[in-house]
């Protein structure tokens, strides 16, 4: 590259301007040849492309050869450098064309020369002249003419290298196989000519194609296990046969290609070729290849030749017929088998015309076998598990559709029978089934929407349904957007078509069918549907009828709930589509309405209301004034959402508001150039200029205030994201892994521009510092967070006396033991080496190093440093366990060589040596044996190959042992770990655990890194390795060291198996076969917690295969362990010892969960799942324990339910139809054991009786998983209904509960009624009362299916009053005569089902009975002595409950009930206070006074009761039936007043005492504490008042149980609130101003805490109390409370504070509790005390809680307050008193923080208080008090002689400005 740029450089004869042109050229190509990352190699490509294209033809045609042909020699080098880069050598190529116009000739001898390189050599071609051929092929132009002409001689080397491969399995299977097999198919297609007339001579070249061919056939046929090889060679075969001049002789060869699937040898022709075809296996990947292949290559012409006889052709008869049975097979590649049936229907649409000629007759009549098989093919399949597979059965549908509609077409068929069944076929589907609504999406162009919604009423409500649930909620929104465009698209067309429509018509014509819906999901209370209508119905509205924005905001009220949040997605879906800003509309009502939204407490509205405000169509839409300055305003109260997703999508709102920014600044600093003589313009670009990039600014510095240690996490993760924000947007930083959101060409001058103002300076060594200080955060996020913003964007190197500290200081954290501590010491490492710039050595590293060679890089002698410090660890390990468990753990420098070797590009290839190599795996070898020692008790034991697994009683025991060594014992043994034990464990399965994630990892990157000459890892090596793993999964019981374990160990045995050495690829395979042996082998020690290890070894082995292949490794493992888990047992098994067989079903259990296989283990699901259920029978537990546990998951992957941490869509739920469909094998087992259950049931009496079958409840179980609701169109499922019925009368109560689950999944919705009517005419009559075990099956049966059928049907058939008219005459099923109170309970759930069909005779003479029942003094709870040891007692509670709940269900009879409360006995009262504690809302319900009269009437006696459930309960329901619906002070005369007396006053007594002495648990006394605010807001008792407030501050304390705190909160809603009201207190005054005064001064005091609670529900109730608060205080003229948020509640209650109690003697200590302690010198003292003194590090109470932000939002109103100084004499005193009391603690803290100033260089002691969140907080509290004494010093003349201001102003200042630049970042000062 130099030499090249140095000749054309210093060629005279080349002209100035192209000999600059080239030498940049050249730098591009340099840059690219430079860079390793694939992007960035583009880029400069790009760039050299641009720069080249600007030297004309004609200058280049003056260059001479000499001069052209390095730069030829250059390109062409280059492209063969970047052969395995598409784009690249594209453009490579596309240059090399440009020089072909000047030089042809030379640029074709350049290629050839290195094509002859290729074709010509002795050795047989690699696997790079391979890439480097198929580049030349298929991205070169020039390359593509030259094979043409060696075409036989590329041929010829490519045929004698097959049989190499072929010979050795890894070559086969490994990627050189699979590039040869490219270059066939590359030569075959793209040089169709030359291999036709090489398949026709009789010569070599003819042999070389023949061989080719046979060794393709062999791949096919299985001599290759690579899925993608075989189905490439399939491709690859057809291409051939595609090249045959005669379409004859093809489609001869295609038909004969088709019989590969019979197992006799037959011969194959392919023109003049011939090859023998003999088969290996039945697989279906053969076929699959064929098919795949022929459909993709194959003309016309060939797929529609026909067979010996007429009216045949290959894709109606040969091909259909293979892809068919493809689909019905369960194969592990049902991917590519549905890929394919997709490819078959595209071709048959291809060939229809040509098809229609041959069969003369429609392809899809309606008599069409073709048809019918395509129906239920893709019926089958619409709700496959498999990844990907229900994508392609829509495709198929679709194509289906297109074909059966030309065939009408063509044929005049105007009928179209099809579309009509398979619209009635879709809308009997279950609204839960995913399945429905693609094909319904497919189908509404042709049936047209009028006839689906006709067809289909429910539509609407179901899509509001799907949109509640997640995984249906794409699928629906889908359907609304088809349905909508195909409503415009038909109104469209209903129309003459010279007058358009007009767009507020069509809007009209939505409005009609679709505005409800749409009105109701966006105005919803359910979160999801809300958010999912706002994100995908409402775009799509607005884009397809743009009008449909005024009908949807002419309904919408903002004060309505869920009408604001409406409005503002409304406004911005429309701003979205179409701009323009709310400001420009005008209206006062908009912007009013926005700010509202802006400040709402639901995150939903504020985000909605953000994106309102960010969003624009046009990037260079620059944002106005109004929406600058709100945003100001927005963001700093939006820092602390718990929410991560509204982080997020606050992050992403920011960003488009900032890319508005600096696009349109951009646009105006290129308009400036163009307009320089318009002044008043210029001036006015410069002020919006000034705006916009103030405001980044000021978002820029906003960030760095809030990341000092002592914030919350959720406040420094969102200035983190808007920081990243800023910096993405506003620098001219490239990201090479981005493809979108690169910053614009000409940032640069936009920066510039900034920085010439003093802005944007993003990069300073304070704001450098802050960031620092993330670095040692305590979670993770924000500090890898810090590390990727100092790394990506600021400067390539710190200055030196940060290097030098921040390394210091990672040296202390790496021998930390505490893992935290560790990973943050690992952490600065990485970034230091990262930031140690382009020096070889730096001096922070050298003077650790003895010795450093002058050729070592700082990679090298970093890695170096490291290891000789694990040496060290190691050796005091060794020497000293707990010694260095304490002071010098292992598990840090870990870290630390895996993030730095591991994680920093360019390190690995600059560090790894052979030598290096061995020094890490022997360290690593020695000290896993050394801590498996540990654990062991026995160093000895240990290090032999003895599988020997110690207990966990044993571990402790070498632990205690351990620490035992020199310390004597102390008393009796405790019940929880030592500090000590704690410490030893940690120290060693953390450290374990980060041997096997950084030896794994670093195999994987040496291997997949390493050169084919290089050989960092020998064989025996890599066995040593495996040993280390083997050692830690199989000797280790500690599951963190396991788990972290296997994450190694899966990349370890997936970089062995993909390499291309046998002798690599078998050590997993010798590891999975001693893994299997020893699980076969039986124990002689416990290995239980679930085969400890063993498991997990087998899964990461199998794990990582390749998912291309066939996974032989899972299959082998899989049946081995079937084969001993179906073994029987010894006939002197022990228990006390796990079983091989144990073992063996638990390693399945782990390979069905293992999300590494995915689907994989689907093919062997029915067995496995026969195999669970059978051992559940097995005699011994631990056997029948394994065998649940398999199959629970087995349940979960066969249903296609997936854990939350693995890709790809969740579906739940799959119908049975389906399900046997994949899983045929299931059925008839499933079938046989319910049959043998049922069978069992009848005794000899014909009496039911028990026999267990422990498979019948997992079975019901799996069965009642089904999806409901689907017809059964096959009949498989009939079988079912019999078994089920029967299995009524099991005597089990929770088999007869899921039998009823079960049979409503396994009956079509066809059948409902007939088995309904089945059901109600086997009830018995009075004199033939039968089982009751049966007559209780039989009744949930039939709720279970009235549940189900009720619901689906909207009109009742006429076989539903049969019915009715069946369970009315089994009346006396609830009356005395029926003394089973279950059978009484389930009758009652089927007339409470049909309770609106029933007749009100019926009615009354049912409601009669019941209240006859429970009046009764006999009644059923009152059982007799003589029962009391029989059944009959089971279920009367039950019972009791639910005859309250149907007789309260109309407020007649529930008055009547509660009327007669006080003479009920305990437990019927007990439920009647819990079904009103059960209901919300009571407040405007009829019956709500006559409860509350009950309640109130009868509250003394409650809570004197002795049943703590009964007092409890009682309470909730007082409350509930008592609280307001929303706001107490709006209409308390709704609320009855309670009556006058001295009971009332001794209830509120005990519920007052008991909160005193806290009788009671957490959740009783939260009752108390709401019951008693509710009567003390009624009851007016001043003198309470006092206690109740001493209560709420005992009770708000962050140390209090959470439920106490919420109910503080509700207290003040319930009673602070209604108290304080301006129209309450005219109402019942209190007595004495002062006493006022301090009830309004602690009530905002106790909201004040609260807002700052822990628990988010705790806070928003408090904001709640000031949102009532400030609604009354406007005067309540609005219908609703305003919800403000949290962020704005704190505010106003201070505002409040000092509005209304600014002279009360406790306003003052108010504002200052809240302020962080300010005694900085004992702060400093604890910073430089503190030390690692325990192994977890202690949180803070209240986690969510900010002193250094509730400083900054005290300060103004301090400062207000100071302004009263002079108002008041009693005010004058006291802060007087303040000040003096105060003023030199304050000027002595000030002085401390002076002379804490580092002198111009950072050292470690002002690093340890950087991070040292105490530090911060103190200097807050500080510097607030300083202010607020300053502002008092100010006022007032009598203070002065306390200090001077100006000094103490300029202290401040110094303290405020110098701990600001030294990375101390504090909120601003109002000075």
């Amino acid at each position: 590259m130099d030499a090249v740029l140095d000749f054309v450089v210093n060629e005279d004869t080349i002209p100035v301007d192209v000999s600059t042109t080239l030498k940049h050229f050249i730098n591009k190509l340099d840059e690219c040849s430079r860079n390793s990352i694939k992007r960035c190699k583009e880029r400069s490509l790009d760039e050299a492309s641009q720069l080249l294209r600007k030297i004309s033809e004609k200058q280049l045609q003056c260059l001479e050869e000499k001069h052209l042909l390095p730069l030829i020699r250059l390109l062409v080098a280059m492209q063969i450098q970047m052969f395995n880069m598409s784009i690249a050598s594209r453009k490579l190529d596309q240059m090399l064309q440009q020089l072909a116009k000047v030089n042809r000739l030379l640029v074709f001898q350049e290629i050839k020369q290195h094509l002859c390189s290729i074709v010509e050599k002795d050795q047989a071609l690699s696997i790079r002249d391979l890439q480097i051929a198929c580049m030349f092929l298929e991205d070169s132009s020039i390359g593509r003419e030259l094979w043409r002409e060696a075409c036989p001689s590329l041929l010829n080397k490519v045929a004698a290298l097959f049989p190499v491969i072929l010979e050795q399995e890894g070559l086969r299977n490994g990627p050189l196989c699979y590039q040869a097999v490219k270059v066939c198919l590359q030569v075959f297609q793209l040089l169709p000519g030359e291999v036709a007339s090489l398949m026709l001579q009789k010569d070599q070249e003819s042999l070389a194609v023949q061989t080719i061919l046979q060794f393709l056939l062999d791949i096919i046929l299985g001599q290759c296990s690579n899925r993608d090889t075989r189905l490439l060679a399939g491709t690859t075969v057809a291409m051939l046969i595609n090249t045959v001049p005669e379409t004859a002789e093809g489609g001869a060869a295609a038909w004969s290609l088709l019989h590969i699937s019979q197992s006799e040898p037959w011969p194959l022709c392919v023109g003049g070729l011939q090859a023998q075809c003999i088969a290996r296996g039945q697989d279906g990947v053969d076929r699959l290849a064929v098919c795949r292949g022929l459909l993709t290559c194959c003309t016309r012409d060939i797929l529609v030749c026909p067979a010996d006889t007429a009216k045949t052709c290959l894709l109606l008869d040969g091909l259909f017929p293979v892809v068919s049975a493809l689909c019905e097979e369960k194969l592990d590649c049902h991917y590519y088998v549905f890929e394919v049936l997709t490819m078959w229907l595209k071709r048959v649409k291809e060939c229809q015309a040509k098809v229609w000629e041959v069969t003369g007759a429609p392809l899809l009549a309606d008599d069409s076998s073709l048809r019918q098989e395509l129906i239920q093919v893709i019926w089958n399949n619409a709700e496959s598990p498999v990844e990907g597979v229900s994508e392609f059965v829509r495709s198929a549908f679709c194509l289906l559709l297109e074909i059966y509609d030309m065939d009408c077409k063509h044929f005049g068929d105007t009928q179209k029978n099809l579309h009509i069944s398979l619209l009635w076929r879709i809308t009997k589907l279950p609204w839960e089934a995913k399945a429905k609504y693609a094909p319904l999406c497919s189908l509404l162009p042709y049936v047209g929407t009028d006839k689906v919604l006709e067809q289909y009423p429910e539509l609407p409500n179901h899509l509001l349904r799907c949109l509640s649930t997640n995984h249906l909620s794409p699928c629906a929104s889908e359907l609304y957007r088809c349905l909508i465009q195909q409503q415009r698209q038909e109104l469209c067309e209903a129309v003459n078509q010279d007058a358009l429509p007009l767009e507020s018509d069509l809007a009209s014509q939505w409005a009609k069918r679709w505005w409800p819906t749409l009105l109701e999901a966006l105005t919803s209370d359910v979160t999801l549907l809300q958010t999912n209508s706002s994100n995908y119905l409402l775009p799509c509205t607005l884009r397809v009828f743009p009008s449909a924005m005024e009908p949807l905001l002419a309904t919408l009220d903002p004060a309505k709930s869920g009408h604001l949040h409406a409005w503002a997605c409304v406004m911005s879906a429309h701003r979205a589509a179409y701009g323009g800003s709310p400001w420009a509309l005008g209206s006062v009502s908009a912007l009013e309405t926005l700010r509202l939204a802006l400040g709402c407490v639901d995150d939903k509205v504020r985000l909605a209301a953000l994106n309102l405000l960010c969003c624009s169509p046009k990037t260079k839409e620059a944002p106005g004034p109004e929406e600058l300055s709100t945003m100001r305003t927005f963001i700093p109260q939006n820092l602390n959402s718990e929410s991560s997703p509204f982080r997020q999508h606050l992050q992403a709102g920011v960003k488009r508001f900032l890319v508005r920014i600096r696009d349109s600044c951009l646009a105006r600093l290129r308009g400036r150039k163009g307009k320089r003589d318009d002044t008043s313009l210029t001036e006015e670009m410069e002020m919006a200029l000034h705006q916009g990039v103030g405001f980044v600014d000021w978002l820029s510095q906003l960030p760095l205030s809030y990341l000092a240690p002592g914030h919350s996490y959720q406040r420094k993760k969102t200035v983190l994201l808007l920081l990243s924000a800023v910096l993405e947007t506003c620098t001219d930083t490239w990201s090479p892994e981005k493809k979108k959101g690169q910053p614009p060409i000409n940032m640069a001058s936009l920066f510039d521009w900034a920085r010439q103002r003093g802005l944007w300076d993003f990069f300073s060594r304070s704001k450098q510092l802050v960031l620092i200080g993330c670095l040692e955060d305590s979670t993770n996020e924000i500090r890898e967070l810090s590390a990727g913003l100092l790394l990506r964007f600021f400067p390539a190197s710190f200055s030196e006396d940060i290097t030098a500290v921040l390394f210091g200081r990672a040296e202390q954290l790496l021998c930390s033991p505490r893992v935290p501590e560790a990973q943050i010491g690992a952490l600065i490492i990485k970034v230091l080496l990262q930031k140690s710039g382009g020096q070889s050595h730096v001096p922070w590293l050298d003077s650790r190093i003895n010795y450093v060679s002058s050729g070592d890089s700082k990679a090298y002698t970093l890695v170096g440093y490291l290891l000789k410090k694990l040496q060290q660890h190691y050796l005091t390990a060794t020497d000293d366990v707990m010694l260095a468990a304490k002071t010098k753990s292992i598990h840090g420098i870990l870290t630390a060589l895996e993030r730095c070797i591991l994680e920093v590009p360019r390190t690995l290839s600059d560090v790894i040596d052979y030598r290096v190599t061995i020094d890490i795996l022997v360290l690593l070898e020695k000290i896993s044996l050394l801590l498996l020692g540990v654990l062991y008790g026995d160093l000895e034991a240990c290090a032999d190959d003895r599988d020997l697994l110690p207990s966990f009683c044993d571990m402790g025991n070498a632990i205690t042992s351990l620490i035992g060594q020199g310390a004597q014992e102390e008393g009796d043994e405790g019940v929880l770990l030592s500090q000590e034990h704690s410490l030893v464990l940690t120290f060693c399965w953390v450290s374990l655990k980060e041997i096997g994630i950084f030896l794994g990892s670093l195999v994987e990157r040496i291997l997949s890194e390493a050169k084919p000459t290089e050989s960092y890892l020998t064989l025996e090596d890599l066995k040593r390795a495996s040993k280390v793993f083997k050692n830690i999964l199989l000797k280790c019981r500690h599951w963190g060291a396991v788990e972290g374990c296997c994450v190694g160990f899966t990349r370890f045995c997936a970089s062995l198996l993909s390499s291309s050495d046998p002798e690599h690829r078998d050590i997993p395979s010798h590891m999975l076969k001693q893994g299997l042996e020893m699980l076969r082998s039986p124990r002689s020690t416990s290995v239980t917690r679930r085969a400890a290890g063993l498991p997990m070894l087998i899964l990461c082995v199998v794990s990582a295969e390749e998912a291309s292949k066939t996974r032989p490794l899972l299959a082998h493992s899989i049946h081995t362990l079937l084969d001993t888990a179906w073994a029987p047992l010894p006939h002197d098994w022990d228990q006390t010892l796990d079983l091989p067989q144990v073992c063996a079903v638990h390693t399945l259990q782990a390979l069905v969960r293992g999300s590494g296989l995915g689907m994989a283990v689907l093919q062997f699901a029915p067995a496995m799942t026969i195999l669970s259920l059978t051992l559940l029978s097995s005699p011994c537990w631990a056997m029948r324990n394994a065998a649940l546990q398999l199959y629970s998951a087995l349940c979960s992957r066969m249903l296609g339910q997936r854990s939350g941490g693995e890709e790809g869509s969740t579906q739940h739920g799959m119908s049975p139809s389906a399900f046997f469909a994949h899983y045929p094998a299931l059925q008839p087992f499933l079938l046989g054991e319910l049959r043998k259950a049922a069978g069992d049931l009848q005794g000899p009496s014909g009496q039911a009786w028990l026999r267990l079958h422990p498979s019948l409840y997992p079975v019901l179980t799996l069965l009642a998983k089904l999806q409901r609701g689907v017809q059964d169109h096959t009949g498989t499922l009939s079988d079912f209904l019999n078994p089920l019925l029967q299995l009524a009368a099991s005597p089990i109560y929770s088999v007869r509960v899921v039998t009823s689950k079960a049979l409503v999944a396994m009956t079509p919705p066809s059948q409902y009624m007939s088995t309904l009517l089945r059901l109600t005419e086997e009830l018995p009559e009075p004199h033939h009362p039968g089982c009751h075990n049966r007559l209780h099956g039989q009744l949930l049966q039939i709720t279970a299916l009235l549940d189900t059928g009720l619901c689906t049907d909207s009109s009742p058939p006429d076989a539903l009053c049969e019915v009715v008219g069946r369970v009315e005459s089994r009346l006396w099923l609830v009356t005395g005569a029926q003394c089973c109170p279950l059978v009484c309970g389930a009758y009652l759930g089927v007339a409470g089902l049909l309770r609106a069909r029933c007749s009100q005779g019926f009615l009354h003479q049912l409601i009669g009975l019941l209240l006859s029942e429970l009046h009764s003094p006999n009644h059923r709870l009152q059982v007799p002595e003589r029962l009391l040891r029989t059944h009959f007692c089971v279920g009367v509670a039950s019972f009791h409950q639910n005859a309250i709940h149907f007789l309260c269900a109309e407020p007649r009879w529930a008055c009547q009930l509660w009327g007669s409360f006080s003479t009920e006995n305990s437990d019927l009262r007990l439920s009647l206070v819990s079904w009103a504690a059960e209901r919300h809302r009571w407040s405007g319900i009829g019956i709500q006074k006559e409860l509350l009269t009950a309640l109130q009437a009868n509250l003394k006696e409650a809570l004197l009761a002795q049943s703590v459930e009964y007092r409890r309960t009682y309470l909730s329901a007082l409350v509930e039936v008592m609280t307001p619906v929303s706001d107490p002070t709006l209409s308390p005369e709704l609320v009855p007043s309670l009556p006058e007396g001295s009971a009332m006053l001794e209830c509120l007594e005990l519920l007052l005492g008991a909160l005193e002495g806290c009788r009671g648990g957490p959740e009783f006394l939260s009752q108390a504490l709401c019951a008693a605010s509710l009567l003390l807001s009624q009851s007016f008792q001043i003198s309470l008042l006092p206690r109740w407030c001493s209560l709420l501050e005992v009770h708000r304390a962050p140390e209090a149980p959470q439920s106490l705190r919420m109910a503080c909160a509700w207290a003040l809603c319930l009673a602070g609130a209604p108290l304080l009201t301006p129209k309450l207190r005219e109402r019942s005054p209190l007595p004495v101003f002062s006493t006022r005064l301090d009830i309004l001064n602690r009530l905002i005091n106790t909201g004040l805490y609260l807002l700052q609670d822990e628990n988010q529900q705790v806070r928003m109730k408090a904001a709640d109390f000031a949102s009532t608060l400030c609604h009354a205080r406007k005067g309540g003229e609005e219908k609703s409370v305003y919800l403000m948020q949290v962020n704005q509640a704190l505010p106003f209650l201070l505002e409040l504070l000092l509005e209304e109690c600014w002279d009360s003697p406790g306003t003052l200590e108010v504002l200052l509790s809240h302020l962080p302690q300010s005694d900085v010198s004992f702060v400093v003292k604890e910073a430089r005390d503190s030390g690692c003194t325990s192994l977890y590090e202690q949180d803070e109470v209240n986690v969510f809680a900010e002193p250094s932000v509730m400083s900054a939002c005290m300060l103004p109103y301090l400062l207000q307050l100071a302004e009263k100084y002079k108002v008041s004499s009693v005010m004058e005193e006291r802060l007087g008193v303040w000040a003096r009391e105060n003023v030199t603690d304050l000027l002595e803290n000030l002085r401390i923080c002076k002379d804490l100033y580092p002198d111009g260089t950072l050292d470690l002691a002002w690093l340890t208080f950087l991070m040292d969140s105490g530090f911060h907080g103190a200097v807050c509290g500080l510097l607030v008090r300083a202010t607020f004494l300053l502002r008092l010093l100010e006022i007032s003349d009598d203070l002065r002689a306390l200090g001077d201001p100006k000094n103490l102003r300029r202290d401040i200042q110094e303290v405020h400005s110098v701990l600001g630049q030294n990375g101390c970042q504090l909120p601003s000062l109002q000075l």
